[in-house]
């Protein structure tokens, strides 16, 4: 019996033929790409509205974005925007021929009479090519996750990272020109100029916000001491100081107390009142009373706490992304470093290699998040071995690896009464009773110093030494080559 052909059937059975409408076109909007270029074109009202919204990228079809990378950089030279200077820096810049001619921009020009809802119109170009983006991402997802060689929790954090990238607007070259940089640049310096106060974000002490301007976006800051020095207590501290009295978001997260422990530290820090009392829960009336008045403040702070125990790198970028997302996370304190882990499917075997990882991870979520991040880090025991000055240096990070050259700033906190002395290696013989130093030891972009802090141990509470407390004064104007009169207590004033 011979074999049926397909081609036969398809052709005796009319609703068997496959059509090309039936195939699938990426998500587009070609009328609404031509109104609006034709509208930019035609009234320059229309450029200022949608400038801001649109890339070349979002269009679908290639000669509307070279037209829209032409008016953009007319706008950026203040230049006229209209037929002929649009025309005119295409042929400059050997693009006319590409986009049809003058004569395809006279067509557009002629779609529309005017700039009316033209940012109506460029939010659903824009919408198209977030379309196009997810089907780009999805795919890649998805040839990657028959790819039986292919990390999953690689995988995750890569699909996390680029979604993150649209939700957040970030529908950006992957290159910029030194021109757009130095623009960015100025206008940055000259926001600044503006401004009162800091360029970043408030640490809460005013000699330390001297030296560093501020906490700044895409640094990462790593505070290391030994234990019981009071890192903890410094980072609740700074987050106290930037939650309560400046408004800024924060996330905490600790891999070492819970949540509850915490928020109790802190409401001894905020209303006086001893952690054992809160611990035992036996206070006065009037204690009572002065809890209730006190918190507040505390009560209505934008600051978010995660006690994941054993938290992974790809838990705390997922965690980190969401809450910028939801919440306009502005720093992210982490308690602490080595405590972190890559998770099961990423073991090196190493533990310098993990911390390395970690490091060089959380200095990219710092970058990608443009926000500061604060790690709390160990230091190795090397400082309680050494003779003579227990002051802490870069060389006692554990673990050191990557942490010195990932971070943008290394910190150390040091207690002389921790060691038993009572009094400050300075030629003063200063009381280090109540006091601690913090050492901006490696400053990538600023100077280095030593500030003094005042410390209560039954509050765990930082704070800033007034006038009257103590007569140091921080040296605010050391160059980075002297970073080794850091570790030499002979070469400091203080």
């Amino acid at each position: 019996m011979e074999e049926p052909n397909p081609l036969k059937i398809f052709e005796n059975d009319p609703s068997s033929v496959i059509n090309i409408n039936d195939g699938k076109l990426p998500p587009q909007a070609i009328d609404l790409e031509e109104a609006v270029i034709g509208a930019m074109l035609i009234d320059e009202k229309g450029v200022d509205e949608v400038i801001e919204i649109l890339i070349p990228e979002v269009f679908y079809k290639k000669s509307h974005q070279l037209i829209f990378e032409s008016i953009e950089r007319l706008f950026r030279n203040s230049e006229p925007i209209d037929l002929l200077t649009v025309s005119a820096d295409l042929k400059k810049n050997k693009t006319l021929k590409n986009i049809g001619g003058e004569y395809y921009l006279i067509e557009l020009s002629q779609k529309v009479s005017s700039s009316a809802h033209i940012e109506f119109h460029a939010r659903i170009i824009q919408q198209k090519f977030i379309q196009r983006k997810l089907i780009k991402i999805s795919n890649e997802v998805i040839q990657k996750a028959y790819n039986e060689s292919t990390d999953v929790i690689d995988l995750l954090d890569e699909a996390e990272s680029k979604l993150y990238d649209i939700t957040q607007g970030h529908l950006k070259k992957s290159s910029v020109s030194a021109e757009d940089l130095v623009r960015e640049a100025k206008r940055k310096i000259d926001e600044i100029s503006k401004q009162e106060g800091l360029s970043g974000v408030s640490s809460g002490f005013d000699k330390l916000d001297k030296l560093t301007s501020g906490w700044q976006p895409s640094d990462l800051i790593i505070v290391a001491s030994r234990p019981g020095m009071g890192k903890t207590a410094l980072a609740l501290s700074m987050a106290r100081n930037m939650a309560i009295t400046h408004k800024v978001p924060v996330a905490f997260f600790s891999l070492e107390m819970s949540s509850i422990q915490l928020i109790t530290r802190l409401i001894s820090a905020e209303t006086g009142l001893k952690s054992d009392l809160l611990r035992t829960g036996k206070l006065a009336e009037h204690e009572w009373q002065q809890l209730n008045n006190q918190i507040s403040g505390l009560e209505s702070a934008p600051l978010f706490i995660d006690d994941t125990p054993s938290l992974t790198i790809f838990e705390l970028r997922a965690k980190a992304r969401r809450l910028v997302s939801s919440n306009d996370i502005k720093v992210i304190i982490i308690d602490y470093l080595q405590l972190m882990n890559l998770g099961s499917s990423t073991k090196t075997g190493n533990r310098e290699q993990e911390i390395s990882i970690i490091s060089r991870n959380l200095k990219a979520l710092a970058k990608e998040l443009n926000i500061p991040v604060i790690a709390l880090s160990q230091l190795s025991r090397a400082v309680e071995t050494r003779s003579g000055s227990k002051r802490p240096i870069l060389s006692d990070l554990r673990e050191s690896g990557a942490i010195e050259q990932d971070a943008d700033i290394v910190s150390f906190i040091y207690r002389p009464e921790y060691y038993g002395m009572e009094n400050w290696d300075d030629d003063m013989q200063t009381p280090s009773q109540g006091q601690a130093e913090f050492i901006v030891a490696k400053h990538r972009n600023g100077a280095l110093g030593k500030i003094r802090l005042k410390f209560s141990a039954e509050l765990g509470k930082f704070e800033d030494i007034d006038s009257y407390d103590s007569p140091f004064e921080f040296q605010s104007k050391l160059n980075k080559s002297d970073q080794e009169k850091l570790d030499d207590k002979d070469d400091m004033p203080f």
